[in-house]
């Protein structure tokens, strides 16, 4: 990590951090004051997401439903295919707090809330880095297009920041019957994680 000066911060994102087992020690040893942002977002929805992502390189990849179950007529879930697993949120928080970081220095952000109301997600983030709020609803703007918002670089001035050509693909159909099983499957982890870190994030 490069070195910040007095009165700078320097961020790092890597999503991978969260679901690596050797991470949260390794951070502990080299930063123990660290400030830890982690993104989440409804877990069927980014199952779903992850999914799209992956046959977007591979065309020719089985079915959501294929993957998603290991066996369709009893509905059982694959929990070791990765686009379900990391939607197990709970599992990793206890590899990170309060084990090697207390809860403080954890902010958990809702992806949900970042693309309806991206400037009070922003506040609590400036907040919990101990930072003025600058960053407001007059630097944001809704890509119709694209479905998120954008970031303006300054205030009426500036090209905007927008997700690159990788966000916002159109996800496939996935029936009812398979989204139920999965929010059915995903509610009592949901729940706990909720409980662990101090906000419901109303996934249904």
């Amino acid at each position: 990590m490069p070195t910040s000066l007095e009165g700078q911060i320097t961020m790092e994102k890597t999503p991978s951090y969260f679901i690596t087992r050797e991470a949260a020690p390794r951070l502990r040893a080299m930063a123990p004051s660290v400030r830890l942002l982690v993104v989440v977002r409804d877990p069927v929805t980014r199952a779903v997401s992850d999914y799209t992502q992956s046959a977007s390189k591979r065309p020719s990849s089985s079915s959501f439903e294929d993957m998603a179950f290991l066996n369709a007529s009893t509905g059982l879930v694959d929990t070791a295919w990765p686009a379900i697993r990391i939607g197990v949120y709970a599992r990793f928080v206890e590899w990170w707090t309060p084990r090697h970081f207390p809860k403080e220095q954890v902010l958990f952000i809702s992806g949900e809330e970042l693309v309806r109301d991206p400037a009070a997600e922003m506040a609590r983030v400036q907040d919990f880095l101990g930072l003025k709020r600058i960053v407001s609803d007059k630097h944001f703007y809704f890509n119709e297009t694209k479905g998120f918002p954008c970031l303006k670089k300054s205030e009426g001035s500036g090209n905007p920041h927008c997700l690159g050509k990788t966000k916002g693909r159109a996800h496939p159909e996935i029936s009812p019957a398979t989204i139920q099983r999965l929010r059915d499957f995903y509610r009592p982890f949901n729940a706990k994680f909720y409980q662990m870190v101090g906000r419901n994030f109303g996934w249904p």
